[in-house]
């Protein structure tokens, strides 16, 4: 074998390794279970739901309006949702420009569909934009928008993990 040109994957080799399974065409990973793409679902929504969590929490204190409040919300969501798989990377080894376009690669789908559906549950929830932190409709609403998002994005990261996209791109750095 001519280990010069064999691509590891390492931290030491940045390029992931490309899949190969023998019998298997396309070049794609075979059948991803559920499993795998629950645990990825489940990564995205811990960092989607820190930033959501304090956007809301940061804007209704501030008694801002709904549109800026949701607004900081979506951003601090997808700011806590791609930081736990940029410093995920990091600590695989990856420079931090690598590591930045493997958490773009990774998550960006995930979050921008867990952030639509649980921005559009709450949305839709009679009261819950106007409810305040104190108020259980305003927690309700929110976690209830959370297990929807979930619901709903699993099947997507399953679809792309199994093209080699979102989740697998970071997979392949671990």
């Amino acid at each position: 074998m001519d280990h010069g040109t064999h691509r590891t994957g390492t931290a030491h080799d940045h390029t992931p390794a490309p899949y190969h399974h023998p019998g298997h065409d396309g070049g794609r990973p075979p059948g991803v279970s559920w499993a795998t793409a629950v645990r990825a679902t489940l990564h995205c929504l811990t960092g989607c739901a820190i930033g959501e969590i304090l956007g809301m929490v940061i804007g209704t204190a501030l008694t801002w309006g709904n549109a800026q409040t949701m607004a900081l919300a979506i951003a601090l969501a997808f700011v806590f949702g791609y930081s736990f798989t940029l410093f995920a990377v990091r600590r695989a080894g990856l420079g931090l420009g690598a590591a930045v376009k493997v958490a773009l690669a990774a998550d960006t789908v995930s979050i921008a569909v867990m952030e639509l559906v649980d921005n559009g549950v709450i949305a839709l929830v009679p009261g819950a934009m106007d409810a305040h932190l104190s108020d259980g409709l305003f927690w309700w609403a929110l976690l209830g928008g959370f297990a929807v998002a979930f619901l709903v994005t699993t099947p997507v990261n399953k679809w792309m993990i199994g093209r080699g996209k979102g989740h697998a791109v970071a997979h392949a750095h671990h």
